[in-house]
Parts: C-alpha cells; sequence; structure tokens
C-alpha cells in the first residue's frame, strides 16, 4: 500500500488540476486578456439602453433582488448583496456580456444574514428531492433490469458443464466462469445507466476505477504475480501430486498446487509452502518424473595401489547389488589425484518405483568399501607430520610415547538390499485426502514440464 498511495495521490493532483483548467476558462470570470476597442460617437450603446437592460435581467433572473446598479459612459457599478458569493460572479458575467458595457466594477458582498444564506440551500434541497422523487420509478426499472441482466449472468455460470468442456483445466474453467459473470454484471450497470440518461456517469466511474486499479496493482504485484503463475502452472502441470522435485532449492514431494503457491512435503516431513511466482521463475527437477536414476560416490584408493584391480573391484561389487540395474551399466574411473589419495568416482542406476534412492546409495558406499579393503586395497586416511621439540630439564626424561590406536573393527561382508519407503507418500495422501484446499493439479494431465 505504501507504493499505492503514491500513484492515488498523483491521480487526485491530476483531477485537481483538470478542474482548476475547466474553472479558468469559465465564460462568466472576469476577463483579462484585451480588450476590444470601445466604440465612441453615434456607435456607442447609450447608458439608458444598458441601463434598461441590465433592470430586466436583474428583475427576470430569481437571487438578484438586493442587487443595485449604475452606469456612466458604459462603466457599470454593482452593488448590494447576494445569498451566496458564487452570485455575485455569476450576475459580473452576464453585466459584462452585454453589449456596450466598457468594463464592471463588483462590489456585491455575500449576505450575512444567516436565512438569506440558507435559503439557496434549502431550495436545492428541496429541487433535488422533487428531482428525485420524479425519477423514482424510473429508477425503479433500472434496477430490475440490472439484476434481471446480473442474475441471468449468474445462472448461466453456476453450471460447470459448458465451461468444463471449454477448458479441461478446473482451474481455467473457473477463471472462465468469473470473467462471464462480472461481463453480465458490467453490462446490467451499463443499461440501468442509459435507462436513468445517465451515460456519462459511466466515464467518470470508468476512469476512478482505472486510477483505483492502477494504485491497488502496484500494491498487490506479489499477489497478482502469483495468481498468473498459478494460470500458467495449471496450465504446464509440471509436476504430479506426489512427484519429488526440487524447486528454488527446496527438495521435497508435491502436495497440491494452489492458486497461491505450491506445497511440498520435505524429507524431514515439513510442509513447505513456495510462492507460485518462484516456481515458475525457477529451475525444477522432477526427479519422479522418469523411473531410472543414478547415484554417484567417491571412494579414495593409496596412491601406490593398483588403480585397474580398485576399479574392477569396486565396480564388480556395484554389479552384484540386486538394485543396481543392468541396463544402464554401472561405471566406474580415476575422477582426480588428491592430496593423500587418488579418488575414483563409481555409479550406478536404480529404479525408483521399488528402491529408495538415498539408501541404496549409502548401501553401495557400504559395499563397495567393504570390497575394497576385502582386496587388499587400501583407503587410507589423511597423514600429518608433527615435530614437537621439547627441552627436558636436568634429572627429567623423555615422556614415553601414547600406545598405538586400537585395530580397526572386522566390516561386515554381507550385502543388504534397499527396499523403497513409502513414509512421505503416505504422509503426501493423508495430506491431500484430509486437506479441504483446491488442488489446481490433475494427477492423470499430460505434463508439458
Amino acid at each position: 500500500m505504501r507504493r499505492a498511495l503514491p500513484i492515488l495521490f498523483a491521480g487526485l493532483c491530476a483531477m485537481w488540476i483538470s478542474a482548476v483548467a475547466v474553472e479558468a476558462q469559465d465564460p462568466t470570470a472576469p476577463d483579462t486578456g484585451p480588450q476590444a476597442t470601445i466604440p465612441v460617437g453615434g456607435n456607442a450603446v447609450p447608458d439608458a439602453e444598458i441601463a434598461g437592460r441590465i433592470s430586466a435581467i436583474l428583475a427576470a433572473v430569481p437571487g438578484f433582488d438586493g442587487v443595485a446598479f449604475e452606469i456612466s459612459g458604459g462603466v457599470v457599478t454593482l452593488s448590494g448583496s447576494v445569498a451566496e458569493a458564487a452570485a455575485s460572479d455569476r450576475i459580473e458575467g452576464i453585466v459584462r456580456r452585454i453589449e456596450g458595457v466598457v468594463t464592471v466594477n463588483n462590489a456585491v458582498e455575500a449576505s450575512t444574514v444567516v436565512s438569506e444564506r440558507l435559503t439557496p440551500g434549502l431550495l436545492r434541497i428541496e429541487d433535488r428531492l422533487r428531482q428525485t422523487l420524479a425519477v423514482l420509478p424510473l429508477l425503479a426499472i433500472a434496477v430490475v433490469v440490472f439484476l434481471a441482466i446480473s442474475g441471468t449472468g449468474w445462472l448461466l455460470t453456476s453450471g460447470r458443464v459448458i465451461f468444463d468442456r471449454i477448458s479441461p483445466n478446473p482451474f481455467i474453467a473457473d477463471i472462465f466462469r468469473q470473467v462471464v459473470r462480472i461481463a453480465f454484471v458490467f453490462g446490467g450497470i451499463v443499461v440501468a445507466l442509459d435507462l436513468l440518461g445517465a451515460t456519462a456517469l459511466l466515464g467518470t466511474l470508468l476512469g476512478a476505477a482505472g486510477i483505483i486499479g492502477l494504485a491497488v496493482g502496484f500494491g498487490v504485484r506479489d499477489t497478482i504475480e502469483n495468481f498468473v503463475a498459478s494460470v500458467m502452472l495449471s496450465v504446464r502441470q509440471p509436476f504430479a501430486p506426489n512427484d519429488l522435485v526440487q524447486i528454488d532449492g527446496e527438495l521435497g514431494h508435491v502436495v497440491r498446487l494452489t492458486s497461491r503457491a505450491t506445497v511440498l512435503i520435505s524429507p524431514d516431513g515439513n510442509h513447505v509452502r513456495i510462492p507460485n511466482g518462484i516456481v515458475f521463475k525457477s529451475k525444477i527437477i522432477n526427479f519422479s518424473r522418469e523411473p531410472q536414476r543414478r547415484f554417484e560416490f567417491d571412494l579414495g584408493v593409496d596412491a601406490a595401489s593398483d588403480l585397474a584391480a580398485a576399479r574392477a573391484t569396486g565396480l564388480d561389487a556395484l554389479e552384484r547389488l540386486e538394485f543396481v540395474l543392468n541396463d544402464p551399466r554401472a561405471e566406474a574411473w580415476v575422477e582426480h589425484v588428491g592430496d593423500f589419495a587418488v579418488v575414483i568416482r563409481f555409479t550406478g542406476w536404480i529404479d525408483q518405483r521399488y528402491t529408495n534412492f538415498a539408501t541404496a546409495r549409502g548401501e553401495a558406499i557400504r559395499i563397495t568399501k567393504l570390497a575394497l579393503e576385502a582386496g587388499g586395497v587400501e583407503l587410507p586416511e589423511p597423514g600429518y607430520r608433527v615435530q614437537i621439540e621439547r627441552r627436558l630439564r636436568r634429572g627429567a626424561t623423555a615422556a614415553t610415547p601414547l600406545p598405538a590406536g586400537s585395530a580397526p573393527v572386522a566390516a561386515e561382508t554381507a550385502a543388504a538390499a534397499a527396499p523403497k519407503t513409502d513414509t512421505i507418500e503416505r504422509k503426501v495422501a493423508a495430506d491431500r485426502r484430509n486437506d479441504p484446499e483446491t488442488d489446481l493439479l490433475d494427477p492423470e494431465a499430460p505434463s508439458n514440464g
């Protein structure tokens, strides 16, 4: 709203400047520009004729009873009092338009008598009440016509069959329904104003609505962006319910797509809501779209080891795992030479429909490590040489060195399967079943990526 206030203020200022410009063009305002030539001799209008014309005008126009005037050589001096200050400017403008008037000295003042000041206002109120009563039948007809047109639109848009045929996407179909409903309401307003003879008011309303819409649009820009993104995502369907995706760095299973955000359940079981504006602009990694997925890990072996034998031993251990696919085959290669070891990278493929990715990767690391150790390949740890210099006092002896660490515990050698767990899937299903929030995802809709 802080962004909207300056826009709204600028619009009001523009309307005020326009009103001032219109007022400056008022024909009743005093003339300040160049004046016409003042006639003399036989071409000059006699003061008597001018006085007669002014008297007739003052007698014919109500509200000028208290105005007096004097005229000399075409110069008219107005005096007296009127009920409102605007009436003083009005009589001056009328007198200036009379032929032969050279200039006008306006000394007319607004009356300070309370009863005289209230009379014009009361008369206007009375006139407006009378006009309102006169137009009430027509107003009632206009209201009935508006309700009839709006009600027809409401009835036509209540059913979903027509709009579901236009768009199979329920979210887009609902937008079509709202657009048609608003069109009928707008049409009812136009017809009602036309019956009342107030179509000019429609332009004023549209102008005010435009300014307010601009201000509100700046204020709720993020909301509008999320709504448009929701429309695009519901059409594209880049993921389905329960898909494992990574969006803007957030990993989780898709619960639903709403009109504002995409809801995920993270591997930790937490709900994550990502605004659809971010989802639409971010890179989406869908791990569930393709059932086959590759895992990889690195193991460092001693530089003095037979690298070809180490590679073959680890690869053979991977290929014998039940959950590792034969096609595509597992692979291994020397990745780089590190400070303390030579790093070999191992890769394998699993079927995510039956195997849990994290469990499979962890089990593959364990089995490959055990196979390398059983084959005599050393997996060194980082080593450092620390030199300690100590000065011995007289009579002291050198410290006894610390005992060496215990021998490593024997490792298991049995391979284990890595079955897929359905904990998160069950959470997703329960959330979709129990939460009444509208879901824009269609599990059976084709994906456009």
